[in-house]
């Protein structure tokens, strides 16, 4: 039997994850995003995409030209999405340090997400440090989701053990 997540009410400036729309929808964001990865800035972008659904904390899709994409290398793995189509993958390499299909990105994806179209996305819970305007993010748990937990976003939140049915 699965057990249904409780809302919990977001206070003022707050996000309820339980308020994303199913499909996701995607927006612009203004807010700075920092990702550092063995001592290296790798991304830095003020012009980030955030993907919101239902239950997930957001994944930012950051523009190639503010990552150091000389550090990721493509893999052989790819993952279908049912809304935003065939994901494509990257291993990060900083002076020797490798995290094998840590970024991912959509290349040709539905006609919804196109202002995504070769951006790269990345689990935060493999990084040295992600940042939303200076605030530590707190990566979504699971292996599977790339959500990026910050204080302006209440869950719960999918993605740890007993929550796959939600």
């Amino acid at each position: 039997m699965v057990k249904r997540a409780k809302r919990i009410e977001p206070g003022p400036g707050q996000e309820s994850v339980w308020d994303y729309p199913r499909p996701p929808r995607m927006e612009l964001s203004d807010e700075r995003v920092r990702v550092v990865f063995n001592g290296v800035t790798i991304a830095d972008s003020k012009n980030a995409f955030r993907v919101l659904e239902t239950s997930h904390p957001p994944t930012y899709y950051i523009p190639p030209e503010d990552v150091q994409m000389q550090f990721f290398s493509p893999t052989n793995r790819m993952t279908f999405c049912e809304y935003k189509g065939a994901a494509s993958y990257y291993t990060l390499n900083v002076d020797g340090r490798i995290e094998e299909n840590v970024a991912w990105a959509y290349k040709n994806p539905t006609p919804g997400f196109r202002e995504i179209d070769g951006y790269i996305a990345l689990y935060p819970g493999r990084m040295d440090a992600c940042y939303v305007d200076d605030e530590l993010v707190q990566a979504q748990e699971g292996d599977f989701y790339g959500g990026w937990i910050t204080s302006k976003i209440v869950g719960p939140f999918k993605g740890a053990p007993g929550t796959l049915g939600w």
